[in-house]
């Protein structure tokens, strides 16, 4: 088995979900008393979130190319960047890594091509909604053709994710609006939503809607279980 490296904390609340989903994965596909091996640097979302809202890219990247070292460090063979918004940095990462990134985007996208889905909504933080680095390489890498909702809905989805679920709330009243947009969705032509931040499959259930969603945390987690489990 490989040891799986994650690169967490951002936030805590979704790392603890991936830790979970990768041991429930590793124990199903083994069982008896099997667990992942993991290497896992956790880090201080407080200044990062700072820095992202002040556009300070480069200083996230050093932080983060940092952490990652440590990952590698630890003897991971593979790299989970466990947020979507810090794939951001994606790229700086990689070259300074020497092990693989396995790319959230790319194990979405591989999911979604595979159902035969074309057209896809996309929810995340106004960073992975707006930025090219997310919502570019689904259209320009797979040929998805992504939905973004309207600046207003795009304002609240990013303040529900870092005023509420990213502090462990959960609003029935944020869950209600989130569904009004999926289903926006919906109307438009979107053959499923994806759930474009760690933390939304906290408020959101596919029981909760008829329409399809991709939770990015599961899939990442089940793609890092492949990989490790040779």
């Amino acid at each position: 088995m490989k040891t799986i490296g994650m690169l967490g904390g951002m936030s805590w609340e979704s790392t603890l979900g991936y830790y979970r989903l990768i041991n429930e994965g590793v124990k199903e596909r083994l069982g008896a008393l099997h667990s992942a091996k993991v290497a896992l640097v956790s880090v201080d979302f407080e200044p990062i979130e700072k820095m992202q809202h002040a556009g300070d890219w480069d200083g996230t990247a050093k932080e983060l190319c940092a952490a990652a070292n440590s990952v590698e460090a630890a003897g991971a063979d593979f790299l989970l960047i466990c947020t979507n918004t810090m794939h951001k940095i994606a790229p700086q990462i990689e070259e300074a890594l020497g092990i693989p990134l396995l790319h959230i985007a790319d194990a979405t996208a591989e999911v979604l091509c595979k159902k035969g889905i074309e057209r896809v909504g996309l929810l995340g933080t106004a960073f992975t909604m707006e930025q090219e680095f997310y919502k570019g390489r689904l259209e320009e890498k797979y040929g998805l053709e992504v939905l973004v909702p309207p600046k207003e809905d795009r304002e609240l989805v990013h303040q529900i994710i870092y005023e509420e679920l990213c502090l462990g709330k959960t609003k029935e009243a944020s869950k209600k609006e989130y569904l009004r947009i999926i289903s926006d969705f919906s109307k438009s032509g979107a053959e499923g939503v994806i759930l474009g931040c760690t933390e939304i499959g906290m408020l959101v259930k596919q029981d909760d809607t008829n329409v399809k969603l991709f939770d990015t945390t599961l899939i990442h987690a089940t793609r890092a279980v492949e990989e490790a489990v040779v």
